[in-house]
């Protein structure tokens, strides 16, 4: 079942589930702006109309009708219309265990798979997404069907536009400080962090630590925590947790920050979101 939140006048968030965890976001936009984030899932997306503009790993990138975007988790990007008619699009969300499931051995992947590239040009591929999202929608309870679909396209769409990173990274000091600085912040992403107490865990000064953090993962550690906050969010909204609650648990500063750093990140506050 699709459930719609009215943001203003020209704008629309609807969201649906459709298979396999993957959830569905159709959206039209005229004057909202995405915040600089990422999430902590991989999002392939088509843009049905419009001019989609953002910017991914430093470079502007405008997705026209017809373009797909490709997120890795962790992947910072942000998001605006490209013209005065705002943009519109459709995106699936997919948790990184379900991707890894859809590779194929004999299109040679191997290893944690990843998108090449944010934006590309695959008329064939993005009209199989509107073609596949609709039949998803249309059939909900044929959960066999769905699965066999969804691996297709994701398997097809790794093939084409996807890559392989070894299993293990290689076996340098600096990556090692800084997978400590991650691990750190997701254990402690729920109180305030400092860059000073992450340049301790890895070891750097405080002006190499973001740098250092930023081209190690694509994002910097800022954003990497506001990304683990909303997932937490995500979590505690599906169980009925009062906002405020939800915004003290999560490590915001109070409930308006955790709305304005939501709707920043997802496009809809956090009690649309639910």
């Amino acid at each position: 079942m699709a459930h719609a939140s009215t943001l203003s006048p020209g704008n629309l968030v609807q969201f649906a589930p459709l298979a396999e965890g993957v959830t569905l976001m159709r959206a039209a936009f005229t004057d909202h702006a995405f915040e600089r984030h990422s999430h902590d899932c991989f999002t392939i997306g088509v843009t049905a109309q419009g001019i989609q503009r953002f910017r991914c790993k430093g470079q502007r990138h405008d997705s026209r009708a017809g373009d797909i975007v490709l997120f890795n988790p962790d992947e910072d990007h942000d998001g605006q219309r490209g013209s005065a008619d705002g943009f519109r699009y459709a995106t699936w969300s997919l948790d990184q265990a379900f991707l890894r499931s859809c590779l194929d051995p004999d299109a040679g992947l191997a290893g944690v798979p990843y998108f090449a590239r944010p934006h590309v040009v695959d008329p064939a591929l993005a009209a199989g997404f509107t073609q596949m999202t609709l039949a998803l929608l249309g059939t909900p309870h044929d959960a066999l069907r769905a699965e066999v679909l969804l691996r297709g396209f994701v398997g097809t769409l790794l093939a084409r536009h996807g890559e392989q990173v070894r299993l293990a990274p290689p076996r340098d000091p600096g990556v090692t400080s800084l997978q400590r600085v991650k691990a750190y912040i997701q254990a402690h992403f729920q109180r305030a962090l400092t860059v000073t107490e992450l340049a301790n865990v890895a070891g750097l000064s405080r002006a190499h630590l973001t740098r250092a953090f930023t081209n190690a993962f694509h994002t910097p550690p800022h954003v990497y925590v506001n990304a683990l906050r909303i997932a937490h969010a995500k979590i505690l909204l599906r169980g009925g947790m009062p906002l405020a609650e939800v915004a003290s648990v999560c490590g915001f500063a109070d409930q308006s920050h955790f709305a304005r750093r939501f709707k920043g990140a997802i496009g809809v506050s956090p009690a649309a979101w639910r």
